[in-house]
């Protein structure tokens, strides 16, 4: 009898614990099911006025530049400037051998009496036409060539401004290269390049804020004087040219500089800094957005970026619900638990 009774047990046993493992099973299926996936924080986003500003880097500019050389091969007697003077339009500034500039003026007033000899016979009829010609011609020929000479020896300076250059020094024989350079400071200009898409939104006499490195936050105002008619097809920019008034002369040309200039408000969706997350080996951007359950993937293109928030120009549309946090562990349809609803 004790023989019969254990297997009855052992039975009754058996069929309570797989009762007892069903009912379990059975009861934790959507709960387990739920805690496989994702917990994930959204936020609504929505459209806004956003500032157009950009920032370009520029490398700062003469306003003239001029070379200052005779136009033949002379020997220097005295330069009167040094590098860093301020120089005035006219002044003089170098002065060559006048040696080729005195035979030249003895010349010329030797062709000026015959041509005034050749003139006067002309008018009593006791020259023609043609010698009298011959004679005005010469003088003139020579006559210019005096002129020319002249400014070749005496040099001076065509506009005001700075000497940044001296190549020689008095007594040597010029050889092609410029004696001087002269800068003119006031103003400078800087040459920026702008995406084509601003195009419509540049125009001459707008604004422009210039940072220089050397002077940290101090803030330039320039002006936009040329905005170029074409686009580069290479890299799908515009020049502009800026300038700065730079009456105190702090500004010099070679300082790098940042151009910031506002293209006013544009309404675009706005979204958080955490919603934004980068391809892996690329540059492109994406979020997730949670619809119905589920996330999916939407590739963005990104404008300026605004404290902890990134303005969107594609990619995601006025009161989307992108995810914040627990983007490492979706995939684009994936299921996802909010975790504000999470059991």
């Amino acid at each position: 009898m004790k023989n019969k009774i254990i297997p009855v047990a052992a039975g009754m046993f058996f069929i309570a614990f797989a009762a007892s493992c069903s009912s379990n099973s059975g009861k934790g299926s959507s709960t387990g099911l739920d805690d496989l996936k994702p917990v994930v924080e959204i936020q609504s986003v929505s459209v806004e006025d956003v500032a157009q500003t950009g920032e370009f880097p520029a490398t700062v500019e003469a306003n003239v530049t001029n070379n200052i050389s005779p136009s033949t091969s002379l020997r220097i007697e005295k330069i009167f400037v040094e590098v860093g003077d301020h120089v005035e339009k006219g002044q003089l500034l170098v002065q060559m051998e006048e040696d080729n500039l005195a035979q030249q003026s003895t010349q010329l007033e030797n062709l000026k009496a015959e041509y005034e000899r050749a003139e006067a016979l002309y008018e009593k009829g006791g020259a023609s036409r043609s010698e009298y010609d011959a004679r005005k011609t010469s003088y003139e020929v020579a006559r210019t060539a005096y002129d020319n000479l002249a400014k070749n020896t005496r040099l001076l300076a065509p506009i005001s401004g700075i000497v940044t250059a001296r190549n020689y020094d008095g007594g040597d024989m010029y050889s092609g290269q410029a004696v001087l350079t002269i800068q003119e400071i006031t103003p400078v200009k800087l040459y920026i390049n702008v995406s084509e898409s601003l195009y419509t939104h540049v125009r001459k006499g707008m604004p422009a804020d210039i940072r220089l490195d050397v002077y940290g936050d101090k803030v330039f105002k320039g002006v936009v004087t040329i905005v170029y008619p074409t686009i580069d097809p290479s890299t799908r920019t515009f020049t502009v040219e800026i300038k700065i008034s730079n009456e105190d002369e702090l500004v010099r040309p070679g300082m790098f500089a940042k151009v910031t200039m506002d293209f006013g408000d544009r309404r675009n969706v706005v979204v958080p800094d955490r919603a934004v997350v980068k391809q892996t080996g690329s540059g492109q951007r994406f979020v997730y957005v949670y619809e119905d359950g589920k996330v999916y993937y939407r590739e963005v293109e990104l404008g300026r970026r605004m404290g902890d928030k990134y303005e969107v120009i594609s990619g995601v549309n006025d009161a989307d619900k992108v995810v914040v946090t627990g983007q490492s562990k979706l995939y684009d349809g994936a299921e996802a638990v909010l975790s504000d609803t999470k059991n």
